[in-house]
């Protein structure tokens, strides 16, 4: 009965969010549409390594490398064949896909640290093709002024195609976690030798959930060609990995929507705190100690043990 009332409140705060976010055109400028469209994107991709991270227990550290294949796929089909747009925004993610498997059939022999350096020196090998093939990938210049269909041309247009697919892709994710083969996944993060023995594939799991998590990195790199117009080789290196995972340990990496809480902490700090100093870093820095410190949940983590303890508790006293 408690959990009917939580969801139930619960499904009319967030109703009255997304309808919010659908109103904030007609209110916020367009440097804050811009801003917002970020924060969307950037919080699908952290959630995307949530996915693995929080609820796999895998140690992906390299995800930016599925994120940049995604808006370099999107991108080169845009400016170098005359096919539909449209199919960009689906083969980009689609590239993606298959880059996680690749590298996850090779990485996945190994487990934890082993696991993260192997992906990390992969990721870098792919990073370096980017940087360094000027011909195809335009090299350390990127891809500017790329082309895109005139309905996504306006800010507002950007703006509502990347709230529409990100709640589509939470929406997709949520539905993974809550399904057997989440439950699954959060068996084998938390005991692999028992789940093992209980006869579940550990490995074929582990491989999917990197094929599903960069599936929808690409397709937070195919928002990003639309939001900005551009793709760049920094999108694939490894410190973007790092600032991803920092999102999900900001926000909760053991909460759905705590990496798009981390990533809208993150981008609000290095937007607003740079203006007035060079040392956004030190104050991200002092933030992450204080929540290790004080809140190893992160801070929607702790959001949500306040309210669970204060519809608990008075049900206890009665």
């Amino acid at each position: 009965m408690l959990r009917d009332m939580l969801e139930g409140r619960g499904r009319i705060w967030w109703a009255a969010v997304v309808i919010f976010m659908f109103l904030l055109p007609f209110i916020l400028p367009r440097f804050y549409l811009y801003l917002l469209s970020i924060i969307l994107l950037t919080g699908l991709l952290a959630t995307s390594l949530n996915l693995v991270l929080g609820y796999g227990g895998i140690f992906q550290f390299h995800h930016a490398v599925f994120y940049g294949a995604g808006a370099y796929g999107t991108a080169l089909i845009l400016t170098k064949t005359g096919l539909s747009p449209w199919i960009s925004f689906i083969v980009g993610p689609l590239v993606s896909a298959a880059l996680g498997l690749i590298m996850g059939w090779i990485c996945i022999r190994l487990s934890k640290l082993y696991f993260a350096m192997l992906q990390i020196s992969l990721g870098s090998l792919v990073w370096i093709i980017v940087y360094r093939w000027y011909s195809f990938t335009g090299g350390d210049d990127g891809i500017h002024g790329i082309p895109l269909p005139d309905i996504l041309s306006s800010s507002n247009n950007a703006y509502y195609f990347t709230l529409v697919v990100t709640l589509i892709c939470l929406f997709a994710m949520y539905k993974v976690i809550k399904s057997p083969f989440g439950s699954a996944l959060q068996g084998i993060r938390d005991n692999p030798v028992r789940c093992e023995m209980i006869g579940i594939n550990v490995k074929r799991h582990q491989l999917l959930a990197l094929i599903i998590a960069g599936f929808f990195a690409g397709v937070a790199g195919s928002l990003f060609v639309v939001v900005d117009n551009t793709v760049f080789p920094d999108m694939l290196f490894w410190t973007l990995s790092l600032e991803i995972c920092i999102m999900c340990l900001l926000g909760g990496w053991f909460t759905f929507l705590g990496p798009m809480l981390g990533a809208a902490i993150i981008i609000a700090l290095r937007t607003f705190v740079s203006t007035y100093t060079t040392y956004w870093a030190l104050v991200l820095g002092i933030l992450m100690a204080l929540v290790i410190f004080f809140l190893p949940n992160g801070v929607l983590g702790y959001i949500e043990e306040k309210i669970k303890k204060g519809f608990i508790e008075p049900v206890i006293k009665e």
